[in-house]
């Protein structure tokens, strides 16, 4: 009896629940609590709920870029890159494992979520989550970051691992 091989689509629902959550949320947080303020502080001041816009990437870089180069860099060129993972994520040629078919589906929603923002508000990335590093890396306060941007540390991380300390066939086959 044929076993069947689990369907590339079923992790593309992570990538639809990513996307859904973080948008809801960021929704919620522009409804809620105005821009550049405060709304919900928990176990004291180590995690804060904020409404701040990123107008660059991580850590804004890229905040004093002119238009033009904000829209290749932070429009076009995450739109090419989603396009070329996508063509990965579903590509014959490439043999991806579970795990990295499930972490590309968690990058794609990740990337999805804030070029949504980056389209949709202006380039101005919705970012809610503060939380207190107490001078770890320099930082009082980490960056402060969403469910997308969650996703893609992640995601990241999970393929550089995957890419790492996945076995070959050859490896396989040599055991």
């Amino acid at each position: 009896m044929e076993t069947k091989k689990p369907s590339k689509a079923i992790p593309l629902l992570l990538t639809l629940a990513v996307i859904i959550s973080d948008q809801l949320s960021k929704a919620w947080i522009v409804a809620t609590i105005a821009e550049n303020t405060i709304g919900f502080r928990f176990l004291g001041d180590f995690i804060a709920i904020v409404h701040v816009r990123n107008t660059a990437i991580a850590f804004s870089m890229g905040v004093g870029l002119p238009a033009f180069a904000k829209l290749v860099g932070f429009i076009f060129l995450p739109i090419i890159l989603l396009i070329g993972v996508s063509v990965l994520y579903f590509s014959r040629k490439v043999e991806l494992t579970r795990l990295q078919r499930w972490t590309l589906a968690l990058f794609l929603g990740g990337g999805i979520g804030n070029l949504v923002d980056r389209i949709f508000r202006s380039f101005r990335v919705v970012d809610f989550i503060s939380v207190k590093v107490y001078g770890f890396l320099g930082f009082e306060r980490w960056p402060t970051w969403n469910i997308a941007d969650a996703s893609l540390v992640i995601s990241g991380i999970l393929i550089a691992l995957t890419i790492l300390w996945t076995p070959t066939k050859k490896e396989l086959n040599d055991v």
